[in-house]
């Protein structure tokens, strides 16, 4: 038989809660963690706003805080989610087979150096050439070497191994907003396929910085609503116009059922599929027809051993896009044929904003709450119904329902597509 994971540690710090419960009752009371950019000057941008973790501080996690001086938002982010998750779990100590124990995280890189870049590049500018050698000279003067390190996006990883010494399986994805969501699916197979028995995975991002907020609109990918930021971000609803840039962390404790059984482990439920598509189609643009979605949502219900009928709620990727809401609600009409219309679909960016890499993992936990108290998040800001997303998107209050089999569904810039079937536990 093949060996089941549970989910025994959940924690996260994201724009609307620096604690697993902080979070769900912002979403319950659907409270808006977008605001103005405060990270940076971001009055000459056209997009002026984002969902920034505030209140939030690494000293609260580790003894040692100076060992992070020199890390970046994604990484203090990242420890802080991994501390909650592992106390959740009842693993505050290292474990007995450290080489049992692994972690795969979603991560992606920490801040860019924007305004030094741009002072080097200027001192070495020849017209419209760059002198590489005078850059590289420079370079080797003006930047900080463990700052420049600590902006690497396998350094989570290699941060959390560390502070519980894991020794196991260790590694990082980034493929974009599925990243996390992929990790967790990968660490259950790790699970299951025997390679170890616990494994801490999850995901953290911030690109709230000039680089991230510049490329997201050169895109135009972001919502440039500047005059009433809590309400830019309307999944699926007729008039949005972009996603809202958010930061933040998820980590879950996975654990192989018997395993967690014997060590007396609280169970909040079980990850029972996984899929994991990709359109192959171009560099930022998903398939129109929602062809990797589609396959990737029956993929994870093949894995489950599911039919169409079995979900009662779909945590939506929603991101607030036009195209990705109007794909994903074609793909999950594909996938499910008639029962899509009987399934509840929420987007929680509308309140969270779009964490990126660490998306996935949250949206994650947010299932596994759904399944504990019976209360389905809304999607808020919805007002005008759009033809062509037209599922039931449990607009703007939260809905109790019971809720056994949760689907989360992440897709990523690229045609990554990532799908999750979270479920209660039962023995």
């Amino acid at each position: 038989m093949r060996r089941r994971v549970v989910v025994t540690g959940m924690g996260c710090v994201t724009p609307v809660g620096t604690t697993v419960e902080s979070m769900w009752r912002s979403l319950l009371e659907c409270r808006s963690g977008i605001d103005y950019i405060t990270h940076f000057d971001a009055s000459n941008f056209p997009t002026k706003f984002a969902a920034e973790v505030r209140d939030y501080s690494i000293r609260d996690y580790v003894d040692n805080p100076e060992r992070f001086q020199h890390a970046g938002r994604n990484i203090w982010f990242a420890v802080g989610a991994a501390v909650q998750a592992m106390q959740d779990a009842g693993l505050t100590g290292h474990p007995d087979d450290p080489t049992r124990f692994g972690v795969y995280l979603g991560a992606g890189e920490g801040e860019q150096d924007f305004m030094l870049f741009m002072n080097l590049l200027a001192k070495c500018r020849d017209g419209d050439q760059i002198d590489m050698k005078r850059f590289a000279e420079l370079g080797v003067q003006l930047l900080h070497g463990p700052s420049e390190l600590e902006q690497e996006p396998n350094m989570p990883v290699r941060h959390v191994a560390s502070l519980f010494g894991a020794e196991g399986p260790n590694l990082n994805c980034l493929t974009a907003c599925a990243a996390s969501s992929q990790a967790l699916g990968e660490a259950v197979e790790v699970i299951r396929r025997g390679d170890a028995d616990i494994m801490l995975s999850g995901g953290s991002h911030s690109m709230i910085h000039p680089f991230g907020v510049t490329g997201f609109n050169l895109l135009t990918a972001l919502s440039t609503r500047n005059d009433e930021p809590q309400r830019a971000s309307r999944p699926f609803d007729k008039n949005r116009d972009g996603f809202v840039l958010g930061e933040g962390a998820g980590m879950l404790v996975l654990e192989e059922l018997e395993f967690a059984k014997r060590r007396g482990a609280r169970i909040h439920g079980e990850i029972i599929g996984y899929g994991s598509t990709a359109d192959a189609y171009r560099v930022t643009d998903i398939h129109p027809e929602g062809r990797g979605a589609t396959s990737c949502i029956q993929m994870a219900l093949r894995d489950a051993g599911l039919n169409t009928d079995q979900i009662d709620y779909i945590n939506a990727h929603g991101t607030g896009t036009k195209v990705n809401d109007r794909v994903e609600s074609m793909a999950i009409r594909q996938a499910l044929g008639e029962d899509a219309y009987k399934t509840p679909v929420s987007s929680v960016k509308s309140m969270m904003g779009h964490l990126i890499a660490a998306a996935g993992s949250v949206e994650a936990i947010v299932c596994l709450l759904a399944i504990r108290d019976g209360i389905l998040p809304p999607t808020i800001n919805y007002e005008t119904p759009d033809p062509e997303c037209d599922l039931d998107y449990v607009p703007n209050k939260p809905r109790e329902a019971r809720v056994d089999r949760a689907l989360s569904n992440s897709f990523g810039f690229g045609g990554q597509n990532i799908s999750l079937v979270i479920a209660r536990y039962t023995d």
